[in-house]
């Protein structure tokens, strides 16, 4: 009775590892999860104030399906100030998530047999999204010794190809692509007139490094479609909160999706990313702060225990080569089975990842020092 569509997906493998850690913890395990990307920490209380407040006074009925007017100002002119993007509210839809933000994408700008580019490690619903699309995805090789940067992309393009998926800071590597790499991509894109999704979810974590926005660049502001969201940054995963900005002929057919299908983010959420967006940022930086602390205290850990991994310089995930001991699958479930630790096998995010695993850091560094011992001890 299932749709022929669904035999295109396959389980969400973050999602797989993190429900059989949580029925261990239920029998009694301690279980240590490094498998799912969600910051520890709680929404900073002047967003959940703004928010409750709003509900209060009566923000509980549909909002308008592009989102309330003050929340796509404020995402305007957060992404003129700090991403240098030339766009109005016009150009920008708020999501239920960053997530509804790239379906809605894929849904529109994609017919069966066109191809979208992905930079293999790519993450994990990216490929079911185009899949769902009835297109079909392209994985171009990175390089784990130059930050998992893409090599060769212009070898990849047909005249299937639609579409170019940029991920800066990247969800599994934690790379960040510089100037050099985005110009090569917007000038690909360009040449062979291409859309490019570029995702920014993990734009405000980064360490030492500067964020560029791809839609910034010469040419690229009538086929660049950025998505971000409140998630990662402001720690409102649970509150499913995210946007895109598009050129307004590409946002009507996004808007075609969303109004048929969720309608609308939730109202009075809306109200709390507003006050994100125009509070303080002192917050965010602090959890920065903390995430890169964790970070170093990993990375260590895990190169002198003779695990190599690059040290990621965005997002809050180690992508740790464990061909050593094994493929990433074989070390996932040695080490969740036998020590307690959950981590995601490479190979979810693509065929580059075979030998590796994902490590999210998103959790105290006690625990992280608990893990290491664990994963020495078993290893």
């Amino acid at each position: 009775m299932a749709s022929t569509r669904l035999k295109r997906l396959e389980e969400s493998a973050t999602i797989k590892i993190a429900n059989i850690a949580s029925q261990l913890n239920k029998q009694g395990a301690d279980v240590i999860s490094f498998s799912l990307g969600e910051p520890d920490f709680n929404t900073p209380k002047h967003i959940c104030d703004a928010a409750s407040n709003a509900m209060f006074k009566g923000a509980t009925h549909y909002a308008p399906s592009m989102g309330i007017s003050e929340l796509r100002e404020a995402i305007a002119e957060k992404l003129v100030n700090e991403n240098d993007l030339d766009v109005t509210d016009s150009n920008i839809i708020v999501t239920p998530g960053a997530k509804q933000a790239i379906f809605e994408i894929m849904m529109s700008v994609l017919d069966d047999g066109d191809e979208a580019i992905l930079f293999d490690p790519a993450w994990v619903s990216y490929d079911p999204c185009i899949k769902f699309a009835g297109a079909n995805s392209v994985w171009v090789p990175t390089d784990s010794q130059r930050d998992f940067k893409p090599e060769d992309v212009s070898n990849y393009i047909t005249d299937k190809t639609r579409l170019i998926v940029v991920n800066s800071p990247c969800n599994p590597t934690g790379g960040v692509y510089d100037q050099g790499v985005l110009k090569e991509i917007a000038d690909i894109a360009i040449d062979h007139n291409l859309l490019v999704l570029s995702d920014e979810i993990y734009e405000k974590i980064i360490y030492g490094k500067k964020h560029n926005s791809i839609g910034s660049f010469d040419g690229m502001q009538e086929r660049t479609i950025t998505v971000n969201g409140f998630s990662k940054a402001y720690a409102m995963t649970g509150w499913r909160l995210g946007y895109a900005c598009a050129p307004t002929n590409l946002l009507k057919g996004m808007l075609k999706i969303h109004s048929h299908s969720v309608s609308s983010a939730t109202t009075f959420a809306q109200y709390g990313g507003i006050a994100a967006l125009q509070s303080s940022q002192e917050p965010v930086n602090k959890m920065v702060q903390e995430f890169k602390a964790r970070r170093d205290v990993l990375i260590n850990g895990l190169n002198s225990i003779g695990i190599n991994c690059n040290e990621p310089n965005g997002a809050f995930y180690a992508f740790a080569d464990v061909s050593e001991y094994g493929t990433g699958d074989e070390v996932a479930e040695k080490l969740l089975s036998e020590a307690h630790v959950a981590v995601t096998p490479g190979s979810a995010f693509g065929k580059s990842g075979k030998h590796f695993v994902r490590i999210s850091y998103a959790t105290s560094t006690e625990r992280i020092k608990q893990a290491l011992e664990r994963i020495e001890n078993i290893l």
